[in-house]
């Protein structure tokens, strides 16, 4: 298939680009051309800017697609704007939403694509997920445009630590302070359930929607079947990273009064306990079959770390506010 990639080199669709030209599909990425080292051997990167729309009319001028994949729409206007680019240019449009799209806190912990409603009072970035489902289910049922909507839950990958808390531009700092013996804070009791899916999983599931006719006007969620604690989760990084965590548990509300923007990570995603049941991916994509568990995952990107030290940053800004709100709770108890 001749496939497009908007974005392409992401911490989930870089390994899903990789997993495209493996199975001989001609990929195509267009995105600014900042991420070169992210492109595997054997794509084309069209250069435009999907944001600008004479750009992106431009660069895509002639060209026609079997599927394209957004990875970076996040509002209604950025969806209005890829209706029009690619209407009658696709036989698949592929919307990638959010698993934090689900109702918070769900009334079934077990959460499926089709009977977990769509709702969440707590996180922007979630709302406009929704709102951009909608409008694109809307334009399906008007027009016929051909979307299929994907929701990831917390995908990682080489360049991700993934956990609750850490400084998203320099995630190496949770793995300094473990091995520095400075405390690591978990939300709540720790005792919560979560999924971890390693990006390579994912590509499997949704390499195989791709062209898939079924998959059109369907959302779904692709996500490991390993379900873990947030516990388990901080000590397979302590052990990834060779150090023993000293975890401070510390409630969610606590946390988001010290630190207000907390609170969509949190209440809108993180500390709601989520498992997914993937029969419905596993249903059209029979071959989809998560193989990476966490404490092999999470060992895979310790190492891609240690042998980028260029990457081994820390966030000293987050460090200082971690270390506050932990001051700020033991002062609490002492009162």
């Amino acid at each position: 298939m001749k496939v497009l990639f908007i974005g392409g080199t992401g911490l989930i669709s870089e390994a899903v680009s990789k997993l495209t030209v493996e199975k001989g599909h001609e990929l195509y990425l267009l995105n600014r051309g900042n991420r070169e080292s992210f492109v595997p051997e054997g794509t084309k990167v069209i250069t435009g800017d999907i944001r600008d729309p004479r750009s992106a009319s431009a660069a895509l001028e002639g060209r026609q697609f079997d599927v394209v994949v957004d990875w970076i729409a996040f509002t209604q206007e950025h969806v209005r704007a890829d209706i029009e680019l690619f209407r009658g240019r696709t036989k698949q449009y592929v919307f990638i939403s959010s698993a934090s799209a689900y109702q918070k806190p769900p009334e079934h912990y077990i959460i499926t694509e089709d009977s977990t409603p769509l709702e969440n009072r707590y996180w922007q970035y979630s709302r406009d997920k929704i709102a951009c489902e909608r409008l694109l289910m809307e334009e399906r049922e008007r027009s016929g445009f051909p979307v299929t909507i994907v929701r990831p839950s917390f995908t990682y990958g080489d360049t991700m630590i993934p956990a609750a808390l850490n400084s998203w531009l320099h995630p190496w700092s949770i793995v300094a302070r473990m091995r520095k013996g400075r405390p690591v804070i978990v939300h709540g009791d720790g005792s919560s359930l979560w999924t971890m899916t390693h990006n390579t999983d994912f590509a499997k599931g949704f390499v195989g929607l791709l062209g898939r006719e079924e998959a059109i006007g369907e959302a779904y969620h692709i996500t490991s079947d390993e379900v873990l604690t947030w516990n388990q989760i901080y000590e397979a990084i302590g052990e990834a990273a060779g150090a023993k965590p000293k975890l401070v548990h510390i409630s969610s509300a606590f946390l988001i009064s010290h630190d207000p923007d907390l609170e969509g990570g949190l209440l809108g995603d993180k500390a709601v306990t989520s498992v997914f049941d993937n029969r419905k991916i596993k249903g059209l994509v029979p071959e989809f079959e998560a193989t990476v568990p966490f404490r092999e995952g999470i060992k895979r990107t310790v190492a891609w770390f240690e042998a980028h030290p260029e990457c081994c940053t820390e966030d000293e800004e987050w460090n200082n506010r971690m270390d506050a709100i932990i001051a700020a709770h033991a002062a609490g108890f002492k009162n």
